[in-house]
């Protein structure tokens, strides 16, 4: 991968210290000539060695490419502490970058369909699923 040893520039713009969220947040601009993209994990090291931070600290997202390529800019927030982080960033990114995992659960088309078969029985059957135990009249 000759793409890791290009050079990538870093700026932020819009620093913000949001102290009620305990955390950094900015605009970065990513300048990366010669390179089709940055990962977002190279970018929270960076941004982590920059900022004197724990790269566990560090999320970034919304990453978009300018037309003709070698810039792009996203977000970054940097939480003083990974319990800040766990309590106020959405979950869907604590997992994306692995301090989380995924609650597994069925499709939404299941859970519809699940939903639907127990409107159809009263009382008790409706903890199984709804057994369809209906007379024709």
């Amino acid at each position: 991968m000759a793409d890791r040893e290009q050079p990538v520039t870093l700026r932020t713009r819009k620093f913000i210290r949001n102290a009620l969220l305990g955390r950094k947040q900015m605009v970065v601009d990513v300048l990366h000539p010669n390179r089709a993209n940055v990962s977002k994990d190279e970018l929270r090291s960076k941004l982590s060695e920059l900022y004197k931070a724990s790269k566990d600290q560090v999320s970034v997202f919304g990453f978009r490419t300018q037309f003709g390529g070698g810039k792009s800019t996203g977000f970054a927030l940097i939480y003083d502490s990974t319990e800040a982080m766990k309590k106020f960033e959405p979950h869907y990114r604590l997992v994306r970058i692995g301090a989380a995992t995924k609650i597994e659960k069925a499709s939404r088309q299941q859970r519809k369909q699940r939903k639907n078969r127990a409107k159809t029985v009263r009382g008790t059957a409706k903890t199984k699923g709804g057994a369809k135990d209906k007379k024709k009249k």
